[in-house]
């Protein structure tokens, strides 16, 4: 029978756990390159958060369609530049607000010949019908294209996911908000209402979350970044 010494047993537990550690870095920067922010963990409060900023890659990432089909975001495969606007869900009222505030602008944001897609907390079948009617009403034939990332691929990537509190969830439920299909309660975690703006060249050239859900970019901003994006396109 063979015998190892042990010196010779912890030089190889050594080099084995030293490979081990190599490739989980690997796999980590990989990831890291692909989804962004994919290899960072899911903050503790959104204060915590840190999301992507101006100069960084946008990240590749997939969400589903309102008919649950996968929607892939790919930036390097971008025929126009993309406003990201992520909103916590449709039992927000914050959110509906924001929602209906925008739509005096997005058929000018189209006309500029920039894209803008809303990604939503709410899994697919409740993207609208988690919506305020009045908000529904507002946004209907404006061509919203809503998201869901009920599985927080996109929150993760883009660097603005955080852990719900459960006094968060018990108080949604006490004032009767629809929180069952969103991703708080499927992962336990929200996402910071965030706007981020992609150049064609899959490159972040505006970055705006705010760790106060009840605090949104204002519209004229966004106009400013949204007509500085149709420029440099």
């Amino acid at each position: 029978m063979t015998r190892i010494s042990v010196p010779a047993l912890n030089l190889r537990v050594s080099v084995a756990g030293a490979l081990y550690a190599v490739l989980i870095m690997s796999l980590a920067c990989s990831m890291s390159m692909q989804y962004g922010h994919a290899d960072v963990p899911i903050a503790e409060s959104a204060e915590e958060t840190e999301p992507l900023q101006v100069g960084q890659a946008a990240p590749r990432f997939e969400v589903r369609t309102v008919d649950d089909n996968p929607y892939v975001f790919n930036p390097k495969a971008l025929d126009r530049p993309v406003i990201l606007i992520t909103f916590r869900g449709g039992w927000c009222p914050f959110c509906n607000m924001h929602l209906s505030e925008l739509n005096e602008v997005i058929g000018e944001i189209d006309a500029l010949g920039v894209d803008i897609l809303f990604l939503s907390g709410d899994r697919p079948e409740l993207l609208y019908d988690s919506l305020e009617r009045e908000t529904q009403d507002t946004i209907a034939g404006l061509g919203y294209t809503i998201l869901s990332d009920a599985d927080v691929q996109a929150a993760v990537a883009l660097g603005i996911a955080f852990k719900a509190s459960q006094r968060t969830i018990d108080r949604r439920r006490e004032k009767n908000q629809d929180v069952e299909g969103s991703s708080m309660l499927t992962h336990g975690i929200l996402p910071v209402p965030a706007v981020f703006a992609v150049g064609r060249d899959g490159m972040i050239a505006f970055s705006y979350a705010n760790p106060d859900y009840k605090v949104r970019i204002p519209t004229a901003e966004l106009m400013q970044v949204v007509t500085g994006l149709a420029a440099s396109r």
